[in-house]
């Protein structure tokens, strides 16, 4: 994963360095707003997803674009939104299946969904960030 080019394997570190902070911040964002709305209120798990998801998606944009891939990639154009917009889906679908696998599959409390949100789906957008929308 890590290229062999020193200079180029700092910069991956710094991006992901700056992702984990960023992206750490931005998934307890989505994941508090998940617990406010499937545990605090209620109200079904599904609805605190995409709660969490809206207020996450656009959150991420401004500072992933700005901070976390700043040095990476070319000039952010309609291209690099789109792609950020698809990631964000790609995020959405996965957490949206967590949710449903948990629990309505094996039917366990609103709570366990939110392992996978934290520690899987960063993984996978950070991925696809990183070689797809801001390359």
């Amino acid at each position: 994963m890590l290229p062999a080019d020193p200079a180029e394997r700092r910069a991956v570190l710094a991006q992901l360095f700056r992702f984990i902070l960023t992206g750490g911040f931005v998934t307890a964002l989505g994941v508090g707003v998940y617990a406010i709305v499937a545990l605090g209120l209620r109200w079904h798990p599904q609805i605190g997803n995409v709660l969490g998801y809206l207020v996450a998606m656009g959150t991420g944009y401004v500072l992933h674009s700005n901070w976390s891939f700043r040095d990476h990639g070319a000039e952010r154009d309609h291209r690099t939104k789109m792609r950020f917009v698809i990631v964000s889906l790609i995020s959405l679908a996965l957490n949206s299946f967590w949710v449903w696998l948990l629990t309505d599959g094996f039917g366990l409390k609103p709570e366990w969904p939110i392992l996978p949100m934290v520690f899987v789906t960063p993984a996978v957008t950070f991925l696809l960030n990183r070689q797809w929308v801001f390359r």
